[in-house]
Formats: C-alpha cells, sequence, structure tokens
C-alpha cells in the first residue's frame, strides 16, 4: 500500500509540473528520486520545490542577497531542492547526473556573483538550498564543532558562546552568511591574524561526491580534504557538514572606532598603517574602511552641493583588554592617538554584534536570526598589497574615488600574524607571508530603481578605479580572493571548461596551486558533473587525455 500511495505522489507530481510550467523537470528525474530514497518519509519528493510550486519564488529568493540578480531574465533552477537528511542530497546528486541536470549548490551568504542559485542561459539545472541542514555539535572536551553546512556565522558564534565564554571561531563578521561556501573559500574574518582563515581551522569534513557517496577526511583521502579548504567545495562535491576546531578567546577583549574626517590626516595615517599593520600582534585586528563623504553630502543655502571628501575609519579587535591595548598602540601605532575613552571591553560573542552592525542594546540572541541582511544591489573586487603606496598613489585612489558622484567604500584588512606562517601550498589559499593587506572594493550600492544606464555606468567606474589600480597591487599574477567571487577575471567555456581556459582566472585565486586543484577534480570527478562558470576544470593525467592535456599546457 505504501508503495502505491509514493507511487501516486510520484504520477501526480509529474502532471502537475509537466502541465503547468514550460520549463518543467522530467518525470524520469522524478522518478529517480522516488527509486533512490524508496521510503515515503524519507524521500526526497518531500522536499522538492517545482518552478509550479507556491513557495518556489520565496524560498529561491530568501537568500539571495544581491538585488542584481532578482531579474525576469535571470535563469533559474527547474526545481529547489531543499534537504533535510544527506540522502537527499544523494538522492539529487544521483539523479541530476542520470538526467543531465547541473546542481548549483547554495548555503547562504553573499555570493557576489549569483553562482550558487543561477546558471548560464539555456543550461538546465536544480538548485540545492542546504539552508535547513544546519545543526551544530559542539564538544568542549575535544575543542571542536560539527557544523553543517546551512548553518549561519552567527548561529555558529552563539552556539559556541553558549557552550563555553572563552572560545570562539576566526571565521567571517556577517552573521547571516552561510558557513558552507565561507569556509570552502577561505572565510576571513576579525581573528584571523591570531588563528588563521576559517578554512585553516577545518579538521574534517563531510561531502557527497559525483557518484553519490558520503566521504568523511579518511575516506575522501588527503588530495581532496586539501582542495576543499578555500579551493571551493562546489567543484568536488556537495559538503554538507565541517568539524573544526574551536580556539581560545579572552574573557575580555576590546574594540575601538576611530574615524578621521580629515583627507590629510587619513592620507598620513593609512601610508603609516601600510608599513605598521601586518607587524602588529597578532591579537590585534584593525580593519581600515575609506569612503567619500557622498553618502553625507548636504546641499547647501544656495543650492550648491558641499565638495566630497575621503574619510578614513580605524576599527580593531584587540584579544585582551584596554590596558594592554594601550600599551601596543603606544608601541606600534601611536600616531592614530588612540585613548582610554575611545575604547569599549566586552566579551567576544558581543564583539561579533559590534561588528556586525547590531544596535547598542541587542542580545546575543540575535545571532540565531536567520534573517538576511538588507538586500542591496552592489558590484565588488578584490586585491592584494605587497608594497605600500606611496602618498602620491593614495592621493590618486582618492581622487578616482571621487570621480563617482555616489559614496565609495573600500577596506584594507592588514595580513602578518599566523598568516606569515602558513606556507602557500598547506591549503589552496596562496596569498600568506609577504602580504601587506588585503583589499576589498565594495563601493558600488545603489537603488534597484536607478535606470539601467545608471546601472553600467557605476559598474565602468569600479572597474576604472580597479583598472588605474593595476600598478600599486600584486602582480604575475594580480591575485584575487575566492570568497569575492569575481567573473571579470574570467570564465569557463558553456560547453565545458578546460584547463588552459582555468588558468586564466584559476592562477589569480590560486597561483601555482591550480594546477594541484585540477589533478585533484580530474581524480574525483573526471566527467566534470559539478560545473559552473568558474569552477575547476578536471586535469588528468593518463593515458586517456594526456594529449589533450599536454596541448592545454
Amino acid at each position: 500500500m505504501a508503495i502505491e500511495i509514493y507511487g501516486s505522489i510520484w504520477f501526480i507530481l509529474v502532471v502537475s509540473i509537466s502541465s503547468s510550467h514550460s520549463c518543467s523537470l522530467p518525470g524520469s528525474f522524478l522518478q529517480c528520486l522516488a527509486v533512490t530514497c524508496p521510503s515515503p518519509n524519507t524521500s526526497a519528493l518531500n522536499v522538492i520545490y517545482p518552478q509550479s510550486n507556491s513557495s518556489y519564488q520565496s524560498i529561491l529568493e530568501s537568500r539571495i542577497q544581491n538585488l542584481k540578480f532578482l531579474k525576469p531574465t535571470t535563469p533559474k533552477p527547474l526545481a529547489i531542492i531543499a534537504p533535510i537528511m544527506y540522502s537527499h542530497v544523494q538522492s539529487t546528486v544521483i539523479c541530476s547526473k542520470q538526467e543531465g541536470l547541473q546542481i548549483r549548490i547554495r548555503s547562504g551568504g553573499h555570493d557576489y556573483e549569483g553562482l550558487s542559485y543561477k546558471s548560464v542561459p539555456g543550461v538546465a539545472f536544480i538548485l540545492v538550498d542546504l539552508s535547513k541542514l544546519r545543526s551544530i555539535s559542539i564538544d568542549m572536551e575535544e575543542k571542536t564543532a560539527w557544523v553543517e553546512s546551512g548553518a549561519t556565522l552567527g548561529e555558529l558564534y552563539y552556539s559556541i558562546a553558549d557552550k563555553s565564554p572563552v572560545h570562539g571561531f576566526p571565521a567571517g563578521i556577517c552573521p547571516t552568511v552561510g558557513v558552507g561556501g565561507h569556509f570552502s573559500g577561505g572565510g576571513l574574518g576579525t581573528m584571523f591574524r591570531k588563528y588563521g582563515l576559517a578554512a585553516d581551522n577545518i579538521v574534517d569534513a563531510l561531502i557527497v561526491d559525483a557518484n553519490g557517496r558520503i566521504l568523511d577526511r579518511e575516506s575522501m583521502g588527503p588530495d581532496l580534504f586539501w582542495a576543499i579548504r578555500g579551493g571551493g567545495g562546489a567543484s568536488f562535491g556537495i559538503i554538507v557538514a565541517w568539524k573544526i576546531k574551536i580556539l581560545y578567546v579572552p574573557q575580555v577583549v576590546t574594540v575601538f572606532d576611530l574615524t578621521k574626517t580629515s583627507e590629510e590626516e587619513a592620507t598620513d595615517l593609512i601610508h603609516k598603517f601600510q608599513y605598521k599593520g601586518h607587524k602588529m600582534s597578532e591579537d590585534l585586528y584593525i580593519i581600515v574602511t575609506v569612503t567619500s563623504s557622498a553618502a553625507a553630502t548636504r546641499t547647501s543655502v544656495d543650492g550648491s552641493d558641499i565638495q566630497k571628501t575621503i574619510q578614513a575609519r580605524f576599527s580593531s579587535l584587540f584579544l585582551g583588554t584596554t590596558d594592554f591595548l594601550l600599551k601596543e598602540m603606544e608601541e606600534s601605532f601611536p600616531e592614530l592617538g588612540l585613548k582610554r575613552e575611545d575604547c569599549i571591553e566586552m566579551s567576544w560573542i558581543e564583539s561579533v554584534l559590534y561588528f556586525s552592525g547590531y544596535p547598542d542594546g541587542e542580545t546575543v540572541d540575535a545571532l540565531k536570526n536567520r534573517k538576511p541582511q538588507p538586500k542591496y544591489i552592489s558590484y565588488t573586487k578584490s586585491d592584494f598589497v605587497v608594497e605600500p603606496l606611496s602618498h602620491i598613489a593614495l592621493g590618486k585612489l582618492w581622487k578616482w574615488c571621487l570621480e563617482d558622484d555616489k559614496a565609495c567604500y573600500i577596506a584594507l584588512h592588514p595580513y602578518g600574524g599566523r598568516m606569515d606562517e602558513i606556507s602557500e601550498a598547506e591549503t589552496p589559499i596562496p596569498n600568506r607571508k609577504g602580504i601587506l593587506y588585503y583589499i576589498l572594493y565594495e563601493g558600488v550600492y545603489w537603488e534597484e530603481a536607478e535606470e539601467i544606464a545608471e546601472y553600467e555606468r557605476r559598474i565602468e567606474w569600479i572597474r576604472r578605479l580597479y583598472k588605474n589600480l593595476t600598478p600599486y597591487v600584486s602582480k604575475r599574477p594580480r591575485s584575487a580572493s575566492l570568497n569575492c567571487r569575481d567573473l571579470d577575471l574570467g570564465v569557463n567555456h558553456v560547453t565545458g571548461p578546460t584547463y588552459s581556459q582555468g588558468m586564466v582566472w584559476g592562477y589569480k585565486y590560486f597561483k601555482n596551486n591550480f594546477e594541484r586543484l585540477a589533478i585533484v577534480k580530474g581524480a574525483v570527478d573526471p566527467e566534470n558533473f559539478f560545473t559552473f562558470e568558474q569552477s575547476i576544470p578536471p586535469l588528468i593525467l593518463d593515458g586517456r587525455r594526456n594529449n589533450q592535456n599536454d596541448e592545454e599546457r
């Protein structure tokens, strides 16, 4: 009887989807889900949302942060599968592969290029939304935690602090970002100078591979485990859970936030900071955000606009008390003029709220709120700096920032500390020792109501800014961060990536580690099932494809 009822459900789904939407799922795909998960209570059919489902659009939009991809022309998945158990993920992989459908994997987050939920036109794909796989299990005796990929950073931080006030984890400051993509791309946060990136503190993982198998660290082998800790998990499979190290934080930490509104003073301080930021104590993290004052531009009485200027904001987390922070600043960066009254002592978990921009008085319970931050339209790029910019170069940068009539936003993250101690080859992330600071250009926000011409004009402005900075940033290659995907760097061909094509963009993210990533891809997914615009191409070093690979090299 159960089989008959189950078969009826499948038949109704097929008829409903086929009759209500032209972009219909193949009936054989649904039948495959029925066969691979035969129990009605655990069937993947219970968690599938085809385009005809009334919840489809709301689920699709729920984790899309960048409004520029919420357009009718954006290619949409044939269906969304929101697994609540790993068998649902396995079935989706097996059946998608059988039916020739691609997969996009979403854990929730910025995803600046929308690669986790859209595809190129004409490609039929399924979206696997991992947001319901969100359990977190803390082992304080072992000082580790298992966290599923759909959990948010806020949920992870809350769960750790709930177990111990003197432990935390070094990852990003945005609490609604899902851990899956953040971890697999690196994961930079306020403690990375002390403990490295999130990816540096992963000790195990569970991945569903291209054959639908669930593999842990031992069964996946050292090469694949190396690849997913910074090489982007979506190229190799669907990572459903991570095991991480929980790390010590002091009972009291100190924060400060100083803004310098004089363009001359800001230039002098940033110029000095370039020589000092990476040499400071690893317990000290100072992010410098440079903005134009366009957001605060007022109209004068006579109707003319007040001239814009550059502002520099120095925001810091120090793993210790104010007394120790003041001593460190006096030794390492006295020019900033930090005073005791500028400092605020708090717990580490309270500092998470502070850096996330929550209002004063908000409790740590807010970190459990999975509601995404306000949506916006943005365009983002990244760079690494290995030699300080001169006063003249900084002046040029400010001039370029002020060319646009809207506010710009550039964030400088100093490296050094623990990052100097990790070799380029330890993970796929090569930018370690010798990096002075990382630049994130996140300064182009605009309203959805603005015209397409304005939209395109502002994109061209930030591209021009990025081009102008070419002489002042890393070279051969000009490096970029995988957590800040940038399709301007290059994309794979629709017909399938090749190693030589992938080198165009892959070398900028991974340098010499790109070849090893491609070899791992060739070993675990030789048919290139997990593919997208910037997926790692398979490089297979055996007799079957030596000729092709030799030509590409």
